[in-house]
């Protein structure tokens, strides 16, 4: 077995400026607009953007079947506005209590905290973005959803003129 960290890489570009991408990563209203995979709200997003600051974050999904909700919660190692944002998560209930990943179904190898970092940079007009996500492993399926949330990002940014940044 090997000690490397398991990771995900996703870079992006988005036609929209730094200012906008950094707000829809920081102000609660716009984030719960875009994140989380396909089929899945944000009805909760607390975010206290500054070192150490907590963020806990819902996703919920409704099928004719269930309902499923899926508790974050997390601290602010770097906020560096508006280039760069690292943040911990953590699975935990709705009162903030960590719970262990296992027991919403995630693989026995999963680590209990992982890191989230964002970094911003501008090309011709543009805002390319790069997340890293060590503690999920590349062509799982929590890769799958930051790649959903993206494109969900993407879609939601014409509709902004301008409101966000």
């Amino acid at each position: 077995m090997t000690e490397d960290k398991k990771w995900v890489r996703v870079e992006r570009e988005f036609d929209a400026s730094v200012a906008t991408i950094w707000s829809m990563w920081t102000d609660p209203e716009l984030f719960k607009a875009w994140y989380g995979p396909r089929g899945m709200i944000v009805p909760v997003a607390e975010m206290d953007v500054k070192v150490g600051g907590i963020r806990k974050i819902c996703m919920e999904m409704t099928t004719s079947e269930r309902s499923m909700k899926m508790w974050f919660i997390g601290v602010y190692k770097e906020v560096s506005s508006p280039h760069r944002l690292v943040y911990t998560e953590s699975m935990c209930d709705e009162n903030g209590i960590l719970i262990p990943p296992q027991s919403m179904g995630m693989p026995d190898d999963f680590p209990d905290i992982t890191e989230i970092t964002v970094e911003l940079a501008e090309e011709n007009g543009k805002t390319r973005m790069t997340m890293v996500h060590v503690g999920v492993e590349a062509g799982t399926a929590g890769a799958g959803g930051w790649n959903q949330a993206f494109e969900k990002l993407d879609e939601l940014l014409p509709s902004l003129d301008g409101a966000a940044g």
